[in-house]
């Protein structure tokens, strides 16, 4: 597999894609990112699940028209994502809210997107609904090592806990440079309260630091993320206290995670709103070993938000929150309730 040659220049403000980092240098560029893509379901009924609703005769008359208007917006929003710095965009990416690997194969195979060659990778979860955490990848950039799905019971939080979504692990080569670990969730819901739900996703945050504290204490130099719709926030105690994420490079320890989500949250900037407030569950963390701008590998840049004038609702009384797939039982022609996030890597050419 030849290594991409996508490169960015560091000069300054010369070109709008161009980063202030560090003059002169030239680096490749690999963007990932993260999308709940909101009840991504295709229209056939599934008598293993409850998904019912989103069929033709179910609650919200789910057509073939809808769902092909559906995978069309979601399209536009995942063809732009990154191409501010990377010709190809996204060069990996989880989701959270699909059905199957099926729809996610349709939005992938999309005029914009087609090129890209994304291949995709997906198991069939334990929660109710049906619907479960995906990853996506370009193997331009991406070698597929290995993958995992791994259940998570919540009765062992409380013990009379629902199903719910599985966590998808994926190991993979980053254009033939590193090796890294992903780790893709959707953590429990907050329905029901925050307080009371709480342990619900203490416990997968915790199932998933298992997880990479045994990594690490075999490299400590190993490349992980764990990214999804965590349903806390990123000053959250699942996230701080039990992945041990912190808001300064400077802080992180050598089995926690560094978060570029905070400083946005604490300023009030989100991914999703409630009763006027925005929150961010949509987050990307990463291990310490991201955060060495002198290393020969890949090392973070910035996280971002993507947030586009027409990912916005303009009227009514969802007015300013991210432009949904459905407002109840009704289509409103939207993208998801949530806003895409994602990463710029750069690996320096010397």
């Amino acid at each position: 597999m030849k290594k991409t040659i996508y490169t960015i220049t560091i000069l300054g403000l010369m070109f709008i894609n161009y980063l202030s980092f560090a003059e002169g240098k030239q680096y490749r560029v690999i963007v990932g990112g993260f999308y709940n893509l909101e009840n991504f379901f295709d229209t056939i009924d599934d008598p293993k699940t409850f998904d019912d609703e989103f069929t033709p005769n179910g609650e919200h008359h789910y057509s073939a028209a809808i769902y092909m208007d559906k995978v069309k917006h979601l399209e536009q929003v995942v063809s732009q994502i990154g191409t501010d710095v990377s010709p190809d965009g996204l060069a990996f990416w989880g989701t959270a809210e699909i059905e199957n690997a099926s729809v996610v194969k349709d939005l992938v195979s999309q005029p914009s997107l087609k090129n890209r060659n994304y291949q995709v990778v997906h198991y069939n979860g334990g929660d109710p609904r049906g619907i479960d955490c995906g990853f996506v990848y370009n193997p331009k950039y991406f070698k597929l090592l290995y993958s995992k799905s791994i259940p998570i019971d919540l009765r062992n939080a409380v013990a009379d806990a629902k199903p719910t979504r599985d966590v998808l692990w994926v190991t993979g080569v980053l254009n033939e440079i590193d090796t890294m670990n992903v780790f893709v969730g959707h953590w429990p819901s907050r329905r029901g309260g925050e307080e009371l739900t709480m342990p619900m996703r203490n416990y997968v945050a915790k199932i998933i630091r298992h997880y990479t504290d045994s990594l690490l204490a075999i490299n400590p130099n190993y490349k992980i993320i764990v990214m999804g719709d965590l349903n806390d926030n990123p000053t959250d105690e699942s996230v701080v206290k039990y992945l041990d994420a912190v808001a300064k490079p400077e802080d992180c320890k050598p089995t926690g995670f560094y978060s570029p989500w905070i400083n946005y949250y604490n300023k009030g900037i989100g991914t999703l709103a409630h009763n006027d407030s925005w929150g961010l569950f949509d987050q990307i963390l990463l291990s310490k070993a991201w955060l060495n701008k002198k290393q020969d590998g890949y090392f973070l840049l910035k996280g971002s938000i993507f947030r586009k004038d027409f990912m916005i609702q303009k009227t009514g009384k969802y007015k300013g929150y991210p432009k949904r797939t459905w407002n109840y039982n009704i289509y409103n022609a939207g993208y998801s309730d949530h806003l895409p996030t994602y990463i710029t890597l750069l690996q320096e050419i010397k």
